[in-house]
C-alpha cells in the first residue's frame, strides 16, 4: 500500500469517517430501447393563443353569418326592422340560364313572399327585353296568384319591352319612367338557313323522320309553305294569349290593345296615356305606392333576395374570387351559346 492509498487522518492521527458513495446507474446494455424524454410541459402561454384564435374564428364566422342574414332580410346589410315590403328582381332575358332570369328561383321566391305574414307588399323591378315564352308565363302566372293576396307593384326600369311587359301584367299597379321602353306585345321566332353554305362544300344531309313537320326548322332545308302555315299558327296563338292577358291586366278593350300589339316598342308616357301603365316615376315611387296600398305608416324595411353564391363570394373574398367567378361565368355563357335552339320567343329587337 502506497501512502497515497492510505485513509485521511485527523490532526491526532485518527482515521476520518467517511460517507460511501452511492453506487453508479447501471449504464443501459448497447442492445436496449433508449429512454424516452420526459414529456414537454404545456405552455400556458400557447393555451392562451390557442384560445385566442379559437375566439377570433367564432367571432369571424359570426359576422359572416350576420352578413348573410343582413343580405336576406334587409337593404344595405343590415337587419330589417319595421313592416316590410319583399323585392322581386326579373333582370336580363328572361328564361336564359347564365346572364339572365330563370323562372324557377324566381317562382320560389313569390311563394315564399306570398307567405310570409311579415311582408306586407311586394315590388317587382324589371329590367329585361323579355325572353322564353314559357318562363315569362310562368313568372306572370305566380305574379298575379299573388296580387290577390298582398298589393303587387311593378317598377320598370330601362327595359321591360316584350315578356318582360308580360312578367308585369302579373302586377296590380305598373310604375315606369317617362323614357322607360315597353310594350312589344308581340312573338317572333327566327331560323337560320345555311342550305346554300352546305351546297357550295359539298355537304348532304340525309334526314329520316316520322312526320312531315318533325324537322319543322331544320337549317339545311327551306321551309315548305305546310313548314310555314304551322309555325305560323303557333305564333298566332301564342299571340293571342299575350294579348288576353293584357287585356284582362289593365282592363282596356280588346281593340284598343290590339291597335298598339303590333310588335312597337312604347315608352313609358306613351304607355301611361294608353293604360298600360298606372304612373310614372322611379323604384322608389313604386315603393311608395305599395307601402300605400298596404297601409304602412313610416319607411318600410325592403327585403331583397339573397345574393346568389358568385356575387355574395366576391363580397367575402374580395379580387381573386372575382376573377373565378369571371371565369366561370364566360365558360357557362359559351356552353349555353353553343346549346342555343331555335324556338318562339316574347323578345323586343
Amino acid at each position: 500500500m502506497t501512502p497515497g492509498d492510505l485513509p485521511p487522518r485527523d490532526p491526532h492521527g485518527e482515521p476520518l469517517p467517511t460517507t460511501p458513495l452511492p453506487p453508479a446507474a447501471a449504464a443501459p446494455p448497447p442492445w436496449g430501447p433508449a429512454a424516452a424524454p420526459p414529456a414537454p410541459r404545456r405552455s400556458s402561454v400557447l393555451l392562451g393563443v390557442i384560445a385566442a384564435l379559437l375566439g377570433g374564428l367564432v367571432l369571424v364566422l359570426g359576422g359572416l353569418l350576420a352578413l348573410g342574414y343582413g343580405l336576406l332580410r334587409g337593404e344595405g346589410g343590415g337587419l330589417a326592422s319595421g313592416e316590410r315590403i319583399g323585392v322581386v328582381v326579373v333582370k336580363g332575358i328572361i328564361g336564359a340560364p347564365t346572364g339572365g332570369t330563370e323562372a324557377e328561383p324566381v317562382m320560389k321566391l313569390v311563394r315564399r313572399l306570398a307567405a310570409d305574414d311579415d311582408i306586407k307588399a311586394v315590388v317587382v323591378r324589371i329590367d329585361s327585353p323579355g325572353g322564353a315564352v314559357a318562363p315569362s308565363q310562368e313568372i306572370y302566372d305566380e305574379l298575379r296568384r299573388l296580387s290577390a293576396k298582398k298589393p303587387t307593384v311593378c317598377s320598370m326600369g330601362n327595359l321591360a319591352a316584350s315578356g318582360g311587359f308580360y312578367v308585369a301584367m302579373g302586377c296590380s299597379k305598373i310604375v315606369a319612367e317617362p323614357g322607360t321602353l315597353t310594350g312589344s306585345i308581340g312573338v317572333i321566332s327566327q331560323f337560320v338557313n345555311v342550305r346554300g353554305l352546305v351546297e357550295r362544300l359539298d355537304l348532304r344531309f340525309e334526314t329520316i323522320k316520322s312526320g312531315k313537320l318533325k324537322d319543322l326548322g331544320s337549317p339545311f332545308r327551306d321551309m315548305t309553305a305546310d313548314d310555314r302555315a304551322y309555325w305560323q299558327a303557333v305564333t298566332d296563338r301564342i299571340f293571342e294569349q299575350f294579348l288576353g292577358a293584357v287585356v284582362a291586366a289593365r282592363h282596356l278593350p280588346e281593340a284598343k290593345v290590339r291597335a298598339v300589339a303590333d310588335g312597337r316598342v312604347l315608352t313609358g308616357e306613351d304607355a301611361q296615356r294608353l293604360g298600360l301603365v298606372d304612373q310614372l316615376g322611379n323604384f322608389y315611387v313604386a315603393v311608395d305606392l305599395a307601402a300605400r296600398a298596404a297601409g304602412i305608416k313610416g319607411e318600410p324595411a325592403l327585403i331583397y333576395p339573397p345574393e346568389d353564391g358568385g356575387r355574395l363570394l366576391q363580397r367575402l373574398l374580395g379580387g381573386s374570387a372575382s376573377a373565378v367567378v369571371r371565369a366561370l361565368s364566360g365558360e357557362l355563357a359559351r356552353g349555353a351559346a353553343e346549346a342555343g335552339q331555335p324556338g318562339l320567343y316574347l323578345l323586343a329587337r
